[in-house]
């Protein structure tokens, strides 16, 4: 029986051709695999729009670069180490290249645990005793023996108590008893010295060496051995000098004890200050002498110069320092630095501790006398 007449008839009356039956899922196919043959044609072309046809040319390596080891730096040398070579030189081990570390001189300083230690390259031995010098690397004893202060603007007070040495209690209670910011000078005809210099630098103290010079009325009025006069020659004025520097060491500068006479002698002071600015030391004047030189001759020579405003204990009475040290304190405010200089004794030493004390918590300033110098080097 013949298939083709079990097939239904179409809506045109004719029953279908089977070679052109289409059922409505082929219909369907159809139409969607057309779709896709379209979307991979178009991603054919924008692939090969970009990259061609040809696989891309890889990138050539980059050549190796063997790296270097650092180089090994040595650490910066600190102002207080002994061991490193005159003009802050540093050899590498086993010989390498000498690195040089460049800085300022003057704003090193000592280490405050190692105060009362002299640096040894700035000691000159000479038969006099051990003598400050320069050192290779433009390292001062101004600088590095200084107490470190504040900077800020404001009233500063600078107070130098003299005499150290001359009794030993008297010493020992004003090295414990003064605040540290107080500078403390040696008397030449002290007793211990050494010891109370690393003594008053162990507990923070600037210190500075006094020098017996001649005043009027030699011998009769008589500042003690090795006293610096007016007729000695040159050679004679240096060796007594340095007689008198050799006995302690670690200190910024010196001051004159007595000499109104030798002072006011411009050719015999210019002898001491001439010294005293090429070893890099202050020079103070204790400002009890009204015909001093030592302003115009330490601007003649250089050197670091600072004079005193007033002597607090002319009078060994507390009221009366007490008052003196007002009137520092209306100087300071009024031009914005003083120098007061006084001596040991015990009234003096107990009234500049209670006042200092006070002035602080007035705004004041306690300053070492190295902070107020006029000194050329720094301008």
């Amino acid at each position: 029986m013949n298939s083709d007449l079990n097939r239904p008839l179409g809506q045109n009356g004719k029953r279908p051709d089977p070679k052109s039956d289409k059922t409505p899922a082929v219909r369907w196919l159809l139409p969607s695999a057309a779709i896709v043959c379209v979307l991979g044609l178009a991603s054919l072309v924008t692939y090969t729009s970009h990259q061609g046809f040809r696989r891309p040319v890889p990138e050539p390596p980059k050549p190796q670069i063997a790296e270097a080891a650092p180089a090994t730096i040595p650490p910066p040398v600190p102002a207080h180490d002994t061991k490193s070579q005159p003009g802050n030189i540093v050899t590498a081990p086993e010989g390498g290249p000498k690195v040089i570390v460049v800085g300022d001189p003057t704003r090193r300083a000592q280490d405050p645990r190692t105060a009362h230690i002299p640096e040894p390259d700035m000691l000159e031995q000479s038969p006099q005793g051990p003598l400050p010098i320069i050192a290779p690397d433009g390292r001062r004893p101004l600088d590095i023996y200084a107490r470190p202060w504040s900077g800020a603007r404001g009233a500063r007070v600078a107070i130098v108590i003299g005499g150290l040495g001359l009794s030993q209690t008297g010493s020992q209670q004003a090295i414990q008893t003064l605040p540290p910011e107080v500078t403390l000078a040696f008397s030449p005809e002290g007793n211990s010295l050494l010891r109370w210099m690393q003594a008053a630098r162990q507990d923070g103290h600037e210190v500075l060496m006094q020098i017996p010079l001649e005043p009027y009325d030699y011998p009769r009025v008589n500042p003690g051995r090795n006293t610096l006069t007016v007729d000695a020659s040159p050679a004679g004025t240096l060796e007594n000098l340095h007689r008198t520097m050799g006995r302690i060491t670690n200190y910024t500068g010196v001051m004159n004890y007595m000499g109104a006479r030798f002072t006011a002698e411009p050719e015999a002071l210019s002898t001491v200050i001439q010294d005293i600015a090429k070893r890099g030391l202050l020079y103070l004047d204790d400002g009890t002498s009204a015909r001093s030189k030592a302003d115009n001759v330490a601007a003649q020579q250089g050197a670091p110069f600072a004079a005193a405003d007033l002597l607090i204990d002319a009078s060994q009475d507390r009221g009366a320092i007490l008052k003196k040290l007002d009137e520092l304190e209306r100087i300071a405010r009024a031009k914005g630095t003083a120098i007061a200089t006084g001596s040991a004794f015990d009234v003096t030493v107990e009234a500049v501790t209670s006042w200092a004390n006070e002035a602080k918590a007035r705004g004041v300033e306690i300053v070492p006398v190295s902070a107020l110098v006029r000194d050329p080097e720094k301008g």
